[in-house]
């Protein structure tokens, strides 16, 4: 899949969506959903065309980004300001070849991390999760059996690997879904931002 996919892309910038439809018959990843999921993903981070000025951003949005890049450098896809179910929404969320799925908490500093208190309930939407912290955060503060990235605007690395814990297939099925759907929604706000779309 991960070779097929930038041919799709190939495909759709070239020729529009009825070849790359017909060069989709052509891989057959183990799981559709997961596979046409992980494509547009994909797709939207090529038509990117340009990105926000990094002075304009908040703090914990200068680590959400340096996390997505490391993400992609992984080979994953990911979206910011997913929310999984009512009264939560991640910073960031990856989505790896296989279906695996991060969930990954910005924190800006001490008071932005004592403030969370939500982060619990992401634990069941996710195999692993993540805090992201600058070098100056005092990573002591950060609890025991969670993973640990350390990043700025420009990228991330992963100093703790958290430990995992496997989404039920349902549940993976669930994440996957909504992480296009928002992915969808943010390629079409993109491309019409005068739509005035409230979803």
């Amino acid at each position: 899949m991960i070779i097929r996919v930038p041919l799709y892309i190939a495909a759709l910038q070239r020729n529009g969506a009825a070849s790359a439809r017909q060069g989709l018959a052509f891989y057959d990843p183990p799981n559709k959903v997961l596979g046409l999921a992980y494509v547009l993903i994909s797709f939207i981070i090529s038509t990117m065309q340009t990105a926000p000025d990094p002075t304009t951003l908040m703090p914990g949005q200068l680590l959400a980004r340096g996390v997505a890049r490391h993400f992609a450098t992984l080979g994953w896809v990911s979206v910011a300001e997913l929310v999984p179910s009512r009264g939560l929404r991640v910073d960031v969320m990856g989505l790896g070849p296989k279906g695996e799925v991060w969930v990954v908490e910005c924190k800006s500093g001490r008071s932005d991390f004592r403030s969370d208190h939500k982060w619990e309930g992401y634990l069941e939407w996710c195999d692993r999760f993540f805090w992201a912290i600058d070098v100056d955060f005092p990573v002591d503060l950060l609890p025991e059996g969670t993973g640990v990235m350390i990043g700025d605007a420009y990228d991330a690395e992963i100093v703790r690997m958290a430990p995992e814990e496997k989404l039920a297939p349902a549940r993976r099925k669930v994440m996957v879904q909504k992480f296009a759907v928002h992915a969808a929604r943010r390629l079409h706000s993109l491309n019409d931002p005068s739509a005035g779309l409230e979803w």
